[in-house]
């Protein structure tokens, strides 16, 4: 039978260090009973036995040093590049109407500024079934130039120049629905003069561009200042290539000289 020693207390013959047990034993602890270290320092082995974690509380997450949270720890529900983590710890459909800050450049004594899909981290494709150019306070080398807007097909190697444009109040006013105005640019904004303070602000708005269903097309909004002290508001701006087919490239140009100032912000909208 196994011996039994009984004392209240075992400290080591010399020094501090005190061993139970040798290399390879295994030293128990019975059901029942309390090992009680709570006074104590406990010093744990580099590499910890799997075990349940249940008990364990009070954990500090900045202690993490490597790995990743499975996405199934962080939420119920199906963790997607369609959905996202709420709140309420679900995951859920990812909300509509979000504008999405694609790119945005800034215009110095520039020929064009244009986005083509896919060069510098430019996004113009069927991602977004919306895109929004804001132009802010451009300002133009040439007096009294028009802002034209083009687009392309092939990644701006070229510009299409056969458009039906329309813009009103102001500029190419089309007095007969009916005839088409064809020019070479998709959309004209007004003239822009090139005196202290003249400047320009465009909002222009492209569906789909990737849709091979229906012409491409754009349309939007303008203000320019020309060097006569002429306020004038594009209340529609626009046009459309009579094509059906996808375009991937859009650049803004004066009708003569260069952009100056300003910013070209691109951003895609989710509907």
């Amino acid at each position: 039978m196994a011996s039994v020693l009984k004392v209240d207390k075992l400290d080591p013959q010399s020094g501090t260090a005190l061993e139970i047990g040798t290399s390879g034993d295994t030293v128990s602890i019975p059901s029942g009973a309390t090992l009680d270290i709570s006074a104590s320092t406990l010093t744990p082995p580099a590499t910890m036995p799997a075990s349940s974690g249940v008990n364990l509380t009070a954990l500090n997450a900045t202690n993490l040093g490597s790995g990743t949270v499975p996405t199934a720890r962080l939420g119920t529900g199906t963790a997607s590049s369609s959905t996202v983590l709420y709140g309420d710890q679900t995951y859920k459909a990812e909300p509509g109407g979000a504008w999405t800050l694609i790119k945005t450049k800034t215009a110095s004594s520039d020929a064009y500024i244009d986005f083509v899909d896919g060069a510098s981290g430019v996004v113009f494709d069927g991602t977004y079934k919306m895109y929004c150019i804001q132009a802010i306070n451009i300002e133009v080398q040439t007096n009294n130039t028009e802002m034209y807007v083009y687009t392309s097909n092939d990644g701006g190697s070229s510009y299409e120049t056969s458009y039906d444009a329309l813009t009103v109040r102001g500029f190419n006013w089309r007095t007969d629905p009916t005839t088409l105005n064809v020019t070479s640019a998709i959309a004209h904004l007004g003239s822009v003069g090139n005196a202290g303070g003249k400047a320009c602000g465009i909002t222009l708005w492209i569906p789909d561009p990737a849709d091979t269903s229906t012409y491409h097309y754009v349309y939007g909004q303008g203000f320019t200042l020309d060097d006569g002290g002429t306020f004038r508001i594009a209340a529609a701006t626009g046009g459309a290539h009579e094509t059906a087919e996808a375009f991937n490239a859009i650049k803004f140009e004066q009708s003569s000289g260069n952009i100056n100032t300003g910013t070209f912000s691109l951003y895609g909208i989710t509907t």
